[in-house]
């Protein structure tokens, strides 16, 4: 019998995982069905881009996982018996399907966090989807020239934000909020630079304030002061999906999936949990930042366990550390801030085109691996050995840690860069 592997999710995580999954494992030994609501790969990076009127390059699956044996099925996912090995899925058409289970990647990400501030959800647009960056894209082509747009979030999706859209229209009165100081978490040289783009694109900056609430024409300031706005774009951070944290998964309080070295969850070892999903802990035990770049290499990780723990294979034991953050300021200025292995600022700095070319080159680096699923390493099939612990036909209690032996298995690999 095949053992049935089902990946939930198909951004740059869970697509990672299927195609990995895919070159590993001998397609006559495994089944893999890559769950996903929309029928094409949305690339999140580049979502600041789509919402500042670009047009980006349509990946549809069909075309990317063809000729892969991954089996693609568009469908939402509804609910999750981990205790059962079960998903609960609605097609796009109204059809409702159980899909049963023996190994599960859960890959569903991340959406937009609106803080629970007053008016945020009514008021606010997100670029953390395909349609919050389209609604967002629609809102500003129909904005009269000199009309305001406030940024709330000084993270690095706000930077992104705030300089594409300054630089697509700078007939608009751009600004960005922040509770902290511009890009108080780079280097001297990088916050230099980060001013630097800023004033020249005419960007205001609100430094030290923290939005209390947000209304269709302005946002009110902690101080009990106001911001005009027109439009206002909410990047203050990211929220799981909520799935995870109705299921008897070990969650953190936000819904995070709690796994060890090898993206396995700890309570279920038939589930793995992979990018903005997973807590997973990189160098000083620090949890890793939610990020494309982040994310990957835990997808890399919990296929190569996968693949090991059904083929008698030796587990990975890749060490995880940072070298970069990478930011597009614009569409011809950039800033590539080297870290130290936990993700903190050094000295060094790379900025300007150059700085906006690697960037460029970093997102397409990224989207080319999930749209070439077989090429690149690792290339061989190996044949399944074993059975991987507890399908939904075997008794759910949890396997021994070193049963397959895993005992020291290292972190979830080597992001390259951060996007």
């Amino acid at each position: 019998m095949q053992h049935r592997i089902i990946v939930l999710g198909a951004g740059y995580t869970g697509a990672t995982a299927a195609g990995r999954l895919a070159r590993r494992l001998h397609r006559d030994d495994v089944t893999i069905t890559l769950v996903n609501a929309e029928p094409d790969f949305v690339e999140r990076v580049r979502l600041h881009q789509l919402a500042a009127g670009q047009d980006l390059t349509p990946r549809p699956f069909g075309e990317m996982f063809g000729g892969t044996g991954v089996e693609l099925k568009y469908a939402e996912v509804t609910g999750i018996d981990v205790d059962r090995g079960t998903v609960a899925v609605a097609a796009a058409h109204g059809g409702a399907e159980e899909l049963e289970y023996d190994t599960l990647v859960y890959a569903l990400g991340s959406g937009w966090n609106d803080q629970g501030v007053p008016g945020t959800a009514e008021h606010a647009y997100e670029i953390a989807s395909r349609p919050g960056a389209l609604r967002l894209r629609e809102r500003l082509a129909g904005l009269d020239a000199g009309q305001p747009v406030v940024v709330v979030g000084g993270g690095l999706t706000g930077l992104e934000a705030a300089t594409e859209i300054a630089e697509a229209r700078p007939d608009l009165a751009v600004a960005l909020a922040t509770d902290g100081a511009l890009g108080d978490s780079l280097s001297d040289k990088g916050r230099g630079h980060l001013r630097k783009v800023f004033a020249a694109l005419g960007i205001t900056v609100h430094e030290r304030t923290t939005v209390t609430a947000v209304a269709a024409d302005r946002v009110t300031t902690g101080d009990g002061g106001a911001i005009p706005a027109a439009v206002t774009v909410w990047t203050t951070g990211f929220a799981v999906h909520p799935i995870a944290k109705a299921t008897t998964l070990d969650v953190t309080g936000t819904g995070q999936i709690v796994v060890d070295a090898t993206m396995r969850s700890v309570s279920h070892p038939d589930v793995y949990a992979i990018g903005d999903a997973a807590l997973v802990a990189g160098p000083g035990d620090k949890p890793l930042r939610m990020s494309c770049a982040s994310g990957v290499p835990t997808a890399w990780q919990a296929a190569d366990a996968i693949a090991a723990r059904l083929t008698g294979g030796k587990l990975p034991k890749v060490p995880l550390r940072y070298f970069n953050q990478c930011i597009s300021l614009g569409r011809r200025d950039g800033l590539i801030q080297y870290v130290t292995a936990d993700d903190r600022a050094v000295r060094a700095a790379l900025t300007g085109r150059l700085a906006a070319g690697y960037k460029e080159l970093v997102c397409k680096g990224a989207a080319w691996g999930v749209a070439h699923p077989l090429l690149g390493m690792p290339a061989r099939r190996r044949r399944v050995t074993r059975q991987a612990p507890l399908g939904p036909s075997a008794p759910r209690a949890a396997a021994p840690a070193d049963a397959y032996g895993e005992g020291g298995a290292g972190a979830a690999g080597v992001p390259a860069t951060h996007v």
